[in-house]
């Protein structure tokens, strides 16, 4: 796969993982903030008996407030401005008039667009006490999204995040869904290279100071496979299993990697502190 500077290229997805220089991090570390305080700013509303719907209006309603529109809505027809994924669900859950129910799981996911540039992170939310399978599937997926990270530096390469990944989630008898993937971002929101979180050490594309993506596990208490609803987004697991998912959005650095969308208030994952 080729490497084009960004600067040059064209704002939008042309096959090259685009390489960006020192001036566009402040631009990625706003975005990734808000997108990470969009988060926080939701969580004491994930409570029992409120609908996905009114979780979406809650942080459309704050990343307007703070000067950025919601990437998701109306991007390719989606038509909320979150995705909210529950239980089985493994990614893209619309937003809808569902209640949230004691024992529940949630997934987050935000993407921001601020001043051009996208940041885009998810978490996983309990509704209540979670039981032992959910608490332990919720921390391996955690776990996994670092694995993936803290390989990150220049001259790794794609597969070894992969890899990473996968190993931890395996080791744990667990899966991860090969459907979907993480992606080069930027001021493209899915742009060069897919980032698979299952590999091979030392295939796929080297990695290079200037590449953004995101890294965004979803992993399957049973078997990897999954399908799409007739909605044309709501990605199931086939079996009914619980799934869940973090994401996050980096930089590789000269030295390593720069995550842009840590939770400012440190809810990185559950249970959250809301007294914090």
């Amino acid at each position: 796969m080729n490497y084009v500077d960004a600067v040059t290229a064209p704002e939008s997805r042309t096959g090259a993982i685009k390489i960006y220089g020192p001036e566009a991090l402040d631009g990625m570390r706003a975005a990734g903030r808000l997108a990470a305080e969009t988060l926080d700013h939701v969580t004491p509303f994930v409570e029992v008996g409120i609908t996905t719907d009114e979780l979406n209006t809650i942080c459309h309603e704050f990343v307007l407030a703070n000067g950025a529109i919601s990437a998701p809505l109306n991007y390719k027809g989606f038509p909320k401005s979150v995705c909210t994924s529950i239980n089985h669900v493994i990614c893209h859950g619309i937003p809808g008039p569902k209640k949230l129910r004691m024992g529940d799981s949630l997934n987050i996911d935000v993407t921001v667009i601020l001043d051009g540039w996208y940041g885009d992170t998810s978490r996983m939310f309990f509704i209540g006490e979670p039981k032992l399978l959910p608490k332990r599937l919720c921390q391996v997926t955690f776990e996994a999204m670092w694995k993936g990270i803290e390989v990150v530096k220049p001259g790794a390469f794609l597969g070894d995040i992969g890899h990473a990944i996968q190993t931890h989630v395996e080791a744990n008898r667990y899966s991860v869904v090969r459907d979907f993937c993480g992606h080069g971002i930027g001021r493209v929101f899915h742009d060069e290279p897919s980032v698979m979180h299952y590999g091979t050490p030392g295939s796929g594309p080297e990695l290079k100071p200037g590449m953004f993506f995101t890294i965004e596990p979803m992993v399957n208490a049973g078997k990897p496979g999954c399908k799409v609803l007739a909605d044309g987004w709501t990605a199931v697991t086939r079996d009914k299993s619980l799934s869940m998912q973090f994401e996050h959005t980096l930089a590789v650095t000269d030295t390593g990697y720069e995550v842009f969308t840590k939770s400012p208030k440190g809810w990185e994952c559950p249970p959250y502190a809301l007294d914090n």
